[in-house]
């Protein structure tokens, strides 16, 4: 088999079919690169990997089009990751770009997880670009990644990333509560794609009367997946054992006025200057989770 010629045929026809048929652009690419990635695999295993600088040469002064060894590894790291984990090689939501990131990295979990999170949340070239840049799947804990790599079913708290970035684009130092909110209020999008998906917005201030008096939620949200409220608290400095005490009253209270029989019990979620793991281990309310946040 002459497998240079192969993949000769197979660049020249994806270019002609993409000049005719813009809207296949996509498809047509994932399953070029795909057969190239195969046809390279087979040709190493007779000639050796050296094989791959030999046919980039040749391609770039054929073809008149520069396909370097670094994007024909490319191609060859695309075909052995579809076919080592049984990978649709077609996505509606996925283009060569997006892999073009992902197959930067060498954990196939955290390419898994961003393939996952591209396609739930339809992102783009740019969006995958800045969850990768914000380190999304590093911040996951273990027993997250854990859960994914076993196909487990999550819960609600296992994509809330740790730590929280919170985005400081004023000179404004986090001195209180206040201030906090305000720097999560301007960008709201941004806060609940730090949770994770399926997390909406009510509003901040949230009003209850407890007794003869009135208390303010931080931040009220709703979680369509799990079908719950969410009291979200701010606080600036380490967590206190007061603070676990607050949040489950404002949670009693959302169970008790807002929720119907047909939603899942409140949650709450306490995002603080540092996460005091003592405490925590101690709180008996396992629907309460705290995470730190980072000012960037």
């Amino acid at each position: 088999m002459n497998y240079y010629s192969e993949i000769k045929n197979e660049l020249i026809n994806n270019e002609i079919t993409k000049k005719v048929k813009d809207y296949s652009k996509n498809k047509s690419d994932l399953t070029t690169y795909y057969n190239v990635g195969k046809l390279l695999s087979e040709a190493g295993k007779h000639y050796g990997e050296g094989i791959i600088k030999e046919y980039s040469r040749r391609l770039t002064n054929e073809l008149n089009t520069k396909y370097s060894t670094r994007v024909l590894y490319k191609m060859l790291k695309y075909y052995n990751f579809m076919i080592k984990e049984k990978v649709p090689t077609l996505s509606a939501q996925l283009t060569w770009s997006h892999y073009d990131e992902l197959l930067k990295f060498d954990n196939i979990d955290e390419i898994k997880y961003y393939i996952r999170i591209t396609e739930q949340q339809n992102l783009s070239v740019r969006e995958l670009r800045a969850r990768i840049k914000n380190k999304e799947y590093e911040r996951l804990d273990n027993d997250t990644k854990d859960k994914l790599i076993n196909n487990t079913n999550p819960v609600v708290n296992d994509f809330i990333k740790n730590p929280i970035v919170i985005k400081n684009n004023t000179n404004k130092e986090i001195i209180s509560e206040k201030v906090l909110q305000r720097l999560i209020l301007e960008d709201i999008p941004a806060f609940l794609d730090e949770l994770s998906s399926g997390f909406t917005f009510i509003r901040n201030e949230y009003r209850i009367k407890i007794g003869n008096s009135y208390n303010y939620i931080d931040l009220l949200l709703y979680n369509i997946e799990f079908n719950c409220y969410v009291v979200v608290e701010l606080k600036v400095t380490e967590l206190k054992k007061e603070h676990i005490g607050q949040i489950e009253v404002y949670m009693n209270y959302i169970d008790k006025h807002l929720k119907k029989i047909t939603q899942d019990k409140t949650i709450g979620i306490i995002i603080c200057k540092k996460d005091n793991k003592f405490i925590m281990e101690y709180c008996s309310d396992s629907r309460i989770f705290t995470r730190e946040y980072l000012e960037i």
